[in-house]
């Protein structure tokens, strides 16, 4: 026969159920009381919205895009592991994880973008330095150019024909008169039996106001191969070297015999030069 409890007395009163615990771990049957509630596993979100802001600020400056892809790469990581623990009901910062996916997700983006932009402002750098090359080329090979046609052209300038005059920088005026046939007296060297000997006239004028020396004052006679010819010297007074110096609006007058052998003696051309500073001479030349 059962009992009827006494009124007040609940210590045979069975205990009201307890709603379940979340994380709680099914405590085995021989225990007799109940396991800790299991601590939410948010790291992972929280490290991916880290790494995601992290790649989001390397992404901005492009320049360092080369540093933002590998930290927007591991927030997508983990923020994906982080949103798998939220759905599985293991972490409780599902939002977090979802801002590290998409932040990790932008940084990429960004990493891609500065990456393509990079190469693009590299080549067209790389483009416009060697159009600047090319151009620096073209313009030094245009000056070599025009230099050469400035040398030719002043090369040219210096070949005369017996006869006319030629105003060197230094501003003496000269002219070598077309050759006359010369007959060296019994005392005369430098002439071989059988050659030819012609006169050279050389004149000078000083264009200046002041006098000017005639450093050099020697012609030089080339037979028709090119070779040099031999000057003569003998002792009439027919030849004439000419002084040191001219004075200001004068003329100097010399006259100078060479021995051309009989083979090479059709044409003849006679180079001088009254200044040493003047290291190209004017050449005269002809027939005879």
């Amino acid at each position: 026969m059962t009992m009827p409890t006494p009124p007040g007395d609940e210590s045979s009163t069975p205990p009201a159920p307890q709603p379940p615990q979340p994380w709680a771990e099914t405590p085995p049957p021989w225990s007799s009381h109940p396991a800790p509630p299991r601590p939410p596993r948010n790291g992972m979100g929280v490290t991916a919205l880290v790494l995601g802001i992290i790649g989001i600020i390397l992404g901005l400056a492009v320049i360092l895009f080369w540093l933002s892809w590998l930290p927007a790469l591991l927030a997508l990581i983990f923020g994906i592991i982080g949103v798998s623990h939220a759905r599985k009901g293991t972490a409780t910062n599902k939002g977090m994880a979802l801002g590290g996916v998409i932040m990790g997700s932008a940084g990429l983006l960004l990493s891609i973008g500065g990456g393509l932009l990079t190469v693009f402002f590299v080549n067209e750098a790389n483009d416009t330095a060697e159009d600047r090359i090319l151009q620096i080329e073209a313009s030094a090979e245009a000056e070599d150019r025009e230099a050469k046609k400035k040398e030719a052209a002043a090369a040219a300038a210096r070949k005369l024909s017996f006869g006319e005059p030629f105003l060197f920088e230094n501003g003496l005026k000269v002219t070598v008169h077309k050759p006359k046939p010369y007959a060296p007296d019994s005392f005369a060297s430098g002439h071989a039996k059988g050659n030819k000997a012609i006169e050279v006239t050389v004149t000078v004028l000083n264009t200046n106001k002041v006098r000017m020396s005639l450093e050099s004052g020697l012609p030089t006679a080339y037979d028709t191969e090119g070779a040099d010819t031999e000057m003569i010297i003998d002792a009439s007074d027919r030849l004439k070297f000419m002084n040191d110096f001219v004075l200001p609006g004068k003329q100097a007058v010399g006259r100078y015999a060479f021995s051309l052998p009989p083979t090479a003696a059709t044409t003849a051309e006679v180079e001088f030069n009254p200044s040493l500073a003047d290291l190209d001479g004017a050449r005269w030349s002809g027939s005879l």
